[in-house]
């Protein structure tokens, strides 16, 4: 069976040298340790320990081989999209991780897909650097963060970067990052990943509903990662207010009805929220995410679509129909 796995990330092996003109302290860097480990350096604090599965395309392979994975979309960890470092540093750091991805696509054309990142920071030096991510390294996409610096991704300053998105049919997808809440969790910080990632990709989602976001740009693919978030969640309340309030019902269209426009991966730990997601947003808009290879991923994720008996042509739609329709590719 062919499955394409659309939320993935890498990490590069290593990192331009931070510019002598770049003034902060988040340039990230690797420190590489024993048994294929390395330290994510956020300048000269300790991020995050991965290992090689990160940047080793043969090992990743493998792991793709023993889960009966076609195609693994990458795209970077979402740190790295540096929204907080000045834009055109940030765009330097843009190039060098395109770049890489670029390589792992050019070099197994038949194993790997990409989605790069731009500089959102400054949304009209994003947008000049949009054409690029097709034409210069040949990816399907852009990884976006669910806000920019607190800004929803739905703010109007962004229209520019989603107008050339469009024009150059790339796909947009929306991952956590950085999100609202943590100051209200209680316990372990590792709950942050639990917890406030699907609420802020639901805020995001929400604001691209009341934000008229496909309304400005109808072509444009979006999609968002965890499920979409807490947006199932709460779907159902906005639409009662849509269909009771004038100042919702006439500022933007139904949001069930946009929400289903919309792509989500099907990172839901639940076969019964899984199919929840499916009747909520369409069969059709649904395809794999693992989050591969980080801990608070999927495992297996494509298997977790087996409890809810699915016909062949449902099964064949979300393992690979619809990623082939949010990225305009076919394997």
């Amino acid at each position: 069976m062919k499955t394409i796995d659309v939320h993935c990330h890498i990490v590069p092996a290593d990192f331009p040298a931070q510019p002598p003109s770049c003034v902060t302290d988040k340039w990230p860097g690797m420190e590489h340790r024993e048994n294929t480990q390395a330290m994510i350096k956020s300048g000269k604090s300790d991020f995050r320990l991965v290992d090689s599965r990160c940047w080793d395309m043969d090992r990743r392979i493998g792991d793709m081989d023993a889960e009966g994975t076609l195609l693994q979309v990458v795209s970077p960890m979402p740190e790295l999209l540096a929204y907080w470092i000045d834009a055109p540093h940030a765009l330097g750091l843009s190039r060098h991780i395109n770049g890489v991805i670029s390589d792992m696509v050019t070099k197994h054309p038949t194993r790997f897909g990409g989605l790069g990142m731009v500089p959102l920071q400054d949304p009209e030096l994003a947008a000049k650097e949009v054409s690029s991510l097709r034409s210069t390294y040949n990816l399907s996409g852009i990884e976006i963060g669910s806000n920019i610096l607190g800004k929803s991704p739905a703010d109007p300053s962004f229209d520019v970067f989603y107008a050339e998105a469009e024009k150059n049919d790339l796909a947009i997808f929306v991952h956590a990052l950085h999100p609202i809440g943590t100051n209200r969790l209680v316990g372990p910080e590792q709950s942050e990943a639990y917890i406030c990632h699907p609420s802020d990709v639901g805020f995001a989602a929400a604001g691209c509903i009341t934000g008229r976001l496909l309304e400005k740009f109808p072509k444009l693919r979006i999609g968002f990662s965890h499920g979409g978030g807490t947006l199932s969640a709460f779907l159902p309340r906005l639409q009662s207010g849509w269909t009771k309030l004038p100042p919702l019902n006439k500022g933007f269209a139904s949001p069930i009805e946009t929400a289903r426009k919309f792509y989500y991966d099907n990172l839901a730990f639940d076969p019964v929220l899984l199919r929840y997601l499916m009747d909520m947003f369409g069969e059709t808009q649904i395809f794999v995410g693992s989050d591969y290879p980080f801990m608070a991923g999927q495992k297996d994720s494509a298997k977790t679509f087996d409890p809810l008996g699915l016909t062949p042509a449902q099964l064949n739609r979300v393992l690979y129909e619809n990623a082939e329709r949010f990225l305009n590719i076919k394997i």
